[in-house]
């Protein structure tokens, strides 16, 4: 699975727009968010659709949710505000 490219990362850009608006999250390349130093959420893309990696507070693997639907993008959504509130 890659990373998103470009027009994957157009059709999210509602979405990271959303995470940008988090003054604790910093962008270090489009749609690579880190929080404090260590790296957050980025994007994959794949034939099976778009995908975000996301890691809460202390973990070391990502999760991975489907977010070319909107309940992935809610849960997406929650699991970031979730993770802004423990960090």
């Amino acid at each position: 699975m890659k990373h998103a490219g470009a027009d994957a990362l157009d059709r999210l850009e509602p979405v990271l727009a959303r995470l940008r608006a988090h003054p604790q999250l910093r962008e270090k390349s489009r749609g690579v968010f880190y929080l404090r130093s260590k790296a957050f959420l980025h994007f994959h893309e794949d034939a099976a659709g778009l995908f975000a990696d996301i890691r809460a507070p202390g973990a070391t693997d990502f999760d991975r949710i489907k977010v070319d639907d909107p309940a992935g993008v809610v849960e997406l959504m929650a699991r970031s505000r979730q993770a802004l509130a423990d960090g």
